[in-house]
């Protein structure tokens, strides 16, 4: 827009009448005094074109004062008086209820003119009001302030600020904006940074979603992705933006086993059953105020789901041998490494609990997915055995490059992600000789890790093939066959999709190939079992 569009544009102007400050007494006198209206309408560098001066019934004889002393101050100005009564102007929900039916009224054309709300009359309440529509773009303009200047020879004139709550043109104020998001997001990943494009995406989101909703989340990923960790923090967060006062519970389910896993959630009267010497309130009453976390949800017996399916709903239910309902007002996080739609189509989860908490859900991805972030998240680790044990250990040079180039190769599985990860960095630190990590060290360590990673490997395999054939389908494969194909299912059971299946699978001959086809190749070798990608991820 140039100089001589800016010049074309009116300026209109919206005002409440101010029944104190506008009242002119004497009306000898009335020039000797500042009258906020009058003097918004006296500004030399200013010049409104129109000005709508909202008031009440009772005070009609007052604004026709106003607009008179207005056309004598400024003739160039047109005020036009709109009559709105507040049977309370201190009612909040009454006074934005009535400006907000005005300037919906109202045709703005932002092209030709510029609209400046003025927030110095009317009630604090009103004030208010008039910041959230113009912040709204309701009304599409910005605000003006008024007060007097006792030092000018004019005071009834004084002076006014014009605020624009466009914050992208103050630099300073975005700046903080930006980083105090950024500071949301690192507290959330725990100080660490990680370079991982679709992570950093994940957790930005959740930072928006928990400072904002108090809808449930649910965290799903691998175990030791670091669902725990993730949900803690999520509290944490909440807690320093005030968005919850009570405390954080958190219950792994596999720990919630038989008759008493309903009296540990919903509590229990003394007496319900035989050893409840007392009364329990039980985690959900002890989360009030505060954050309900359930690892390992799956788990859950149906008939815990359902009455963890109505407390959420209803922020009440009854405790075990108890007629009386108890509330509770808690926000709710759960967790699981299974794939609950899979749980659902087999009647071990309920389809009505898994939409109720469906609404913000995240996957979180193993360490191998995430191979970039290897080297920030050994670092982290090697601080919190410091934190943990008091003894500073560090790598040498070489011990850290043949680690990493290791840890971020297509040979680390990692099945435990970051547990896995983490027990490497204690033992490699306990083994450590003053207090450096040696090349010997590191290889020692990875032995381990093969190792490890082989039983898990021989252990998934043993049953992945009992998974998609039946015994008589199994006889019919080669031993061969047999053992080549559970290591492939094993594999694929372990990434989101081919294409990452297949790099692992084909690490070396994908390299000497000019091509890379590795979702080709790995669909073809299952299709010579009759198998496809869905079927093992479906």
């Amino acid at each position: 827009m140039d100089m001589n569009e800016v010049q074309t544009k009116r300026t209109v102007g919206l005002s409440l009448l101010g029944t104190q400050l506008d009242f002119v007494g004497k009306r000898i006198d009335r020039w000797s005094r500042w009258r906020p209206n009058v003097g918004l309408c006296s500004q030399p560098d200013l010049v409104f074109d129109e000005l709508h001066l909202l008031h009440g019934a009772r005070n009609y004889r007052l604004a026709n004062t106003v607009a008179s002393d207005i056309g004598l101050v400024s003739p160039e100005t047109e005020v036009v008086l709109h009559e709105v009564d507040f049977n309370n102007p201190w009612d909040f929900e009454e006074v934005y209820a009535k400006l907000f039916d005005w300037c919906r009224s109202k045709s703005f054309d932002a092209e030709q003119e510029d609209y400046l709300f003025h927030i110095t009359t009317g009630t604090h309440v009103a004030q208010i009001c008039a910041y959230l529509l113009t912040e709204s773009r309701h009304f599409p303009g910005r605000l003006i302030q008024s007060a007097p200047d006792n030092r000018a020879e004019s005071r009834s004139v004084g002076n006014v600020q014009i605020i624009d709550l466009d914050l992208s043109k103050y630099d300073q104020i975005a700046t903080r904006f930006d980083e105090e998001h950024q500071e949301g997001s690192t507290f959330l990943k725990g100080g660490i940074v990680t370079q991982n494009k679709q992570f950093n995406q994940l957790i930005s989101q959740i930072e928006k979603v928990a400072i904002r909703s108090t809808e449930p989340v649910l965290l799903t990923g691998p175990t030791g992705a670091g669902k725990s960790q993730l949900a803690t923090r999520i509290y944490q967060l909440k807690k320093r933006r005030a968005a919850v006062n009570g405390e954080l519970v958190s219950v792994n389910c596999a720990t919630l086993k038989g008759d008493s896993a309903m009296a540990a959630l919903f509590g229990h009267t003394k007496g319900a059953y035989t050893g409840a010497l007392q009364a329990r309130d039980g985690f959900l009453r002890t989360a009030h105020e505060g954050v309900l976390f359930l690892d390992e949800i799956g788990e859950l017996g149906l008939k815990e789901q359902a009455m963890l399916l109505h407390a959420i709903e209803y922020k009440r239910f009854h405790p075990v041998g108890s007629d009386k309902t108890v509330e509770s007002d808690f926000q709710f996080i759960a967790g699981t490494n299974r794939d609950l739609k899979k749980e659902i189509a087999a009647g071990r989860f309920r389809e009505d609990l898994f939409a109720r908490i469906n609404l913000w859900t995240y996957r979180l991805p193993g360490l191998k997915e995430r191979r970039e972030d290897i080297p920030a998240n050994l670092d982290y680790e090697l601080e919190r055995y410091t934190a943990k044990s008091g003894n500073r250990v560090r790598f040498n040079r070489e011990a850290r490059t043949a680690f990493l180039q290791f840890a971020m190769s297509s040979q680390a599985s990692w099945l435990g992600n970051f547990r896995d990860l983490g027990a490497a960095v204690t033992r490699m630190c306990t083994l450590a000789d003053s207090s450096r990590i040696s090349v010997t060290d590191v290889d020692e360590e990875i032995v381990r890790l093969r190792q490890l990673w082989c039983q898990a490997d021989s252990s998934i395999g043993e049953s992945a093939l009992t998974h998609y054939f039946d015994s008589a389908q199994i006889r019919e494969l080669d031993q061969f066959d047999q053992h080549q194909l559970n290591y492939v299912l094993s594999v694929c059971s372990q990434h989101r999709n081919m294409a990452a299946a297949g790099r692992t699978l084909f690490d070396v001959s994908r390299t000497r190939k000019v091509k890379q086809n590795d979702s080709s190749r790995l669909q073809k070798y299952l299709a010579k079992f009759g198998l496809k990608w869905g079927d093992i991820v479906g």
